[in-house]
């Protein structure tokens, strides 16, 4: 896509506002019918034994599957996610973030989205949610 997006409302957000000066900033793009982005953890966006926060993870995963909506000139609202951690995620390790539609009934879609390490095409974390379309 091309064309900018008008992002009213979301400049602020944590995962992918570019006006929130202490949020992630991370930017998405469709590749077909997948959304892509990266996340590079830092140091501090660790829990417990310096292994990246999960919380953050969620909120990755959350926001590549709603940028997936987003992105195609939707909006819509978590209304509900299970997210299953594989590995631990050290910090500066690359992810690879992608998510996809599984499946559209009226105003609800269901997508699935992963956390890949880019070193060696490891799943880290998988998600699945379910979203309500908004107008």
């Amino acid at each position: 896509m091309n064309q900018p997006i008008d992002r009213t409302g979301a400049n602020n957000c944590f995962v992918c506002g570019p006006d929130n000066p202490i949020g992630l900033q991370l930017t998405f793009r469709m590749d077909g019918d997948i959304c892509r982005s990266e996340y590079i953890p830092q140091v501090n966006h660790t829990g417990f034994d310096d292994v990246t926060h999960g919380g953050l993870l969620f909120s990755v995963l959350d926001d590549v599957m709603a940028n997936w909506i987003f992105l195609r000139g939707e909006r819509a609202v978590t209304a509900k996610c299970e997210i299953r951690y594989r590995n631990p995620v050290m910090p500066s390790t690359t992810l690879l973030l992608e998510s996809e539609l599984l499946e559209r009934r009226s105003r609800r879609l269901k997508l699935f989205a992963r956390a890949i390490d880019a070193a060696d095409q490891q799943i880290m974390v998988e998600a699945t949610a379910s979203f309500i379309l908004i107008k």
